[in-house]
């Protein structure tokens, strides 16, 4: 075979594998109720050097589960919404290593019994570092080897900064708050495989809030107390097909199953039965991408499963996100 088609094969796997890497992997989790969404964390792909990632989402509320686990509908006439505008970019540090920083603006329109809140501002930021644990593409067309099976591993750390309204701030209620009111810090393992057209991935996510002094609670102002939210983690699989055009440009499709779950929180050293959270949710994703997968466009649609036990004392809502982003070699 020639070198030059050599070359371009090579270069097509890299470029494929960048444009998988763009893809999200586990439903945004968000809640006016419970503070500002954000976005899926950016990854950068492999031998890129920056990308710009913007995205909006239309999250709409129908009921949540009770701390008991059942699920319970809003009242009738009741029209829970949020959208946000998602900013991010990602940069490259050295050959394994990565940053990026995601900056949601939100809007919350909400008309719930006789009250009607429609307010806008920061979410809460957030700031990523990533380590590949890899030095060449991970993706192949075919298994030849033990070696062809190993997936691209990346390993994270990110702080959350609460630079959104949160109920600790000079807010009315529930529905007018942008963000949790508390800095966290996460450890992230993002392992991705690809074996042409099939794709799959698997994120697990454990993070940690630092705890804070509280002295104003939904604008009124309280005797000071100490508050600390429980651990949080998260477990999310996704399976994909990725479909080539004639044109060498691709249309993926891909489907992502997530759970997460927050223990209950304390509140002067002393558990505080209010706090602790689930959501288990589905997500379906389709993604096209231009043939040098500099650019992708993507859609997806994610959906929180509405029966008793799928969730605890958290908002179920389906999240529409329609996003681009743009890689720079």
């Amino acid at each position: 075979m020639p070198v030059l088609s050599l070359y371009a094969i090579g270069r097509r796997d890299a470029l494929l594998c960048a444009a998988l890497a763009l893809l999200p992997l586990a439903p945004a989790g968000a809640a006016s109720c419970c503070g500002g969404g954000s976005a899926s964390s950016l990854v950068l792909p492999k031998f890129s050097q920056a990308m710009v990632d913007v995205s909006v989402d239309i999250e709409q509320y129908d009921g949540f589960w009770n701390k008991d686990g059942e699920h319970v509908p809003d009242p009738p006439g009741s029209d829970l919404n949020q959208y946000r505008l998602n900013l991010g970019y990602a940069w490259r540090l050295a050959p394994r290593w990565q940053a990026s920083v995601s900056v949601p603006y939100v809007w919350n329109r909400n008309d719930y019994t006789a009250l009607t809140s429609n307010t806008d501002g920061l979410g809460d930021m957030t700031a990523t570092m990533w380590y590949e644990a890899f030095d060449a593409i991970q993706c192949v067309w075919k298994v030849r080897s033990p070696k062809d099976l190993m997936p691209a591993a990346y390993f994270g750390a990110s702080l959350t900064v609460p630079t959104g309204v949160s109920p600790y701030d000079d807010v009315e209620n529930s529905f007018d708050i942008t963000g949790r009111g508390f800095y966290r810090l996460d450890g992230t393992m993002l392992l991705e495989k690809t074996i042409y057209p099939w794709n799959m991935g698997l994120q697990l996510t454990y993070g940690r809030y630092l705890e804070r002094e509280v002295n104003r609670e939904y604008g009124n102002y309280i005797e000071p107390y100490h508050k600390q939210l429980g651990a949080r983690a998260q477990g999310s699989v996704s399976g994909g097909y990725t479909h080539f055009l004639e044109s060498m440009a691709s249309v993926t499709f891909t489907l992502a199953y997530a759970d997460l779950w927050e223990d209950e929180g304390e509140i002067d050293g002393r558990t505080d039965p209010t706090t602790g959270l689930r959501k288990r949710s589905l997500a379906g994703t389709v993604a096209y991408a231009t043939l040098d997968r500099d650019w992708v466009v993507k859609l997806s649609l994610g959906h929180a499963l509405r029966q008793d036990g799928r969730g605890e004392n958290f908002p179920t809502t389906d999240i529409l996100t329609l996003g681009i982003s743009h890689v720079f070699r």
